[in-house]
């Protein structure tokens, strides 16, 4: 039989007039037209003698979700967001919002309130969220345990198998238990990081003794990135593990453990870094005039002990050694420290002292580095200065603002750029609305309408703020919508005003446009608040 179907083939795919196929045409029936009927008669006969697959076990009952289901609406509104994923055609957006935008943020609303995913959405949201890894980590806690059941069958979806059973946890309490340390011991490496981070969420102790247990027989690469899990929640109780951590084979293990110590201020390491740094920084007063400064002492070796407590011994390209290792010194050194050495001034006043032969960026750029790592607000707020002061350069500052600004309280951190978009408009300004709270608080939220109101008056287009206006869509507080109302209509002297086209008129047709697509978004997400809180 599969020589006569090979040879059926062969004639199809050469022709029936250069290979003649083994058939016998009846009465006034051509050769191409045998070959089809024996080709039939052939596939049923094979078809015929397949022998049938050994039926598979069923698979077990998914599991039970106590949590409690979506309120009606909002069990709806989230099948129009998964319905609309797919996005535009890549075209002017109009006035419509982007559901695809507002998905993140429904998801993580519906997870504050503790709700489940709907049995009938779950592949909808797994193939979401397949295509979307920003969607991973809120789609699988409202999916829980259910979706990872789901993904089990389906080998698209195994990225979900992936991230372990974290995902159920969110919601938890207490520490590890059975299942937890069957995966730890035997699962995949995402999935082991993903329990090590929702041990270490819920119990700080238990996820660090999780880690002990196994560290002298870890992978160098995986002690690496199980070590960052330590970030959440750490603590001076951490400091031990860490100290045996830096004498870890792995020098970016070692420079990963001594990062964190320096994050302690009262750990033995950030007081060996700031005895260094007192050896390198001192205050001068020898200057005839010109008051005293801050004088720079770099270090002229990198020693054992300084390599073991992290000091990096090669530098970028680019960079002097010993300008590379004395910023590795004062970036780790316990700003507490530089007050006292510095003749008891304030940290604004050490900022503002003059720093000789040119050290003053490096000096600086090291203390920016320090007053993030310690979440030191006072020293943040020293180094960043007033925010109406005119923004350096790009490339020539040794400030970074943004980072700078996520260790000032949130209401400050709005404050300070709201102050900022007000003096300066939106060029600079992307960066640093990223590291504020949301929804904006209204000082913030009112600076940037008023900012894109300016830009719009000043004759520009709104897509030149297309990254603003985005955030603005998904940042502002859905209860400024009323008040923006006004920014929708159209100038009455605007000719052309229905269809936006070039000049003055065009350009004012498009902003009421993006602010129509603002508004309307806004009350959307006010709409979608009300419906999942029931």
């Amino acid at each position: 039989m599969n020589r006569t179907w090979d040879e059926l083939v062969t004639s199809a795919l050469l022709g029936a007039g250069r290979r003649v196929p083994p058939v016998q045409a009846r009465a006034g029936q051509d050769t191409a037209a045998a070959l089809l009927d024996a080709a039939a008669v052939e596939t049923v006969q094979r078809r015929a003698g397949a022998v049938p697959a050994a039926a598979q076990a069923r698979p077990a009952p998914a599991p039970q979700d106590a949590r409690p289901p979506l309120p009606p609406a909002a069990r709806r509104r989230l099948a129009l967001l998964l319905a609309d994923r797919g996005g535009g055609s890549g075209g002017r957006r109009g006035a419509a919002p982007d559901l695809t935008e507002l998905l993140p943020q429904w998801l993580a609303a519906a997870n504050g309130h503790g709700y489940q995913a709907p049995p009938a959405l779950l592949p909808a949201l797994l193939e979401a969220a397949r295509s979307r890894s920003d969607l991973r980590p809120e789609a699988l806690v409202l999916g829980g345990s259910r979706a990872r059941w789901l993904a089990a069958l389906n080998p698209q979806w195994k990225y979900a198998l992936r991230t372990g059973p974290a995902a159920d946890t969110r919601h938890a309490g207490g520490t590890p238990g059975t299942g937890d340390t069957g995966v730890w011991e035997e699962g995949l490496f995402a999935e082991r990081a993903a329990l090590l981070a929702s041990v270490r969420q819920r119990d700080p102790a238990a996820a660090r003794e999780l880690l002990a247990g196994s560290w002298a027989t870890e992978r160098a690469e995986d002690r690496l990135m199980f070590l960052d899990a330590l970030r959440e929640g750490l603590s001076a109780q951490d400091e031990p593990f860490l100290e045996r951590a830096l004498s870890d084979r792995s020098r970016n293990v070692r420079a990963t453990a001594a990062e964190l110590l320096s994050a302690l201020p009262g750990s033995a390491l950030a007081a060996r870094m700031a005895e260094r740094a007192r050896s390198c920084v001192s205050l001068d007063r020898t200057g005839e005039g010109e008051g005293p400064r801050i004088a720079v002492e770099a270090p002229h070796e990198c020693d054992k002990d300084m390599q073991r407590d992290g000091v990096v011994v090669k530098p970028p390209s680019g960079r002097g050694e010993r300008s590379w290792w004395l910023a590795q010194i004062v970036e780790a050194t316990p700003l507490a420290a530089w007050p006292e050495r510095f003749g008891g001034r304030s940290p604004a006043q050490v900022v503002a002292l003059p720093v000789a032969d040119d050290w003053q960026p490096e000096l600086h750029a090291a203390w920016c580095r320090a007053a993030v790592r310690q979440r030191d607000a006072e020293w943040a707020r020293a180094l960043l200065g007033p925010a109406s002061s005119p923004p350096a350069a790009e490339g020539t500052s040794w400030r970074d603002p943004a980072k700078l600004l996520s260790a000032l309280p949130p209401d400050e951190r709005a404050a300070w750029v709201a102050e900022f978009v007000s003096a300066h408009g939106l060029s600079d300004a992307f960066r640093l609305l990223g590291v504020c709270a949301v929804p904006w608080a209204e000082p913030l939220g009112r600076a940037i309408v008023d900012a894109l109101d300016a830009a719009r008056d000043a004759g520009g287009y709104p897509w030149s703020f297309s990254g603003v206006m985005g955030l603005a869509e998904r940042c502002l507080d859905p209860a400024q919508a009323d008040r923006l109302e006004a920014l929708t209509v159209l100038p009455k002297e605007s000719p052309g005003s229905g269809t936006p086209g070039s000049g003055t008129a065009g350009a004012a047709a498009y902003w009421a446009e993006a602010f129509q697509r603002l508004v309307s978004t806004l009350r959307l997400r006010a709409t979608m608040r009300e419906e999942l809180a029931g």
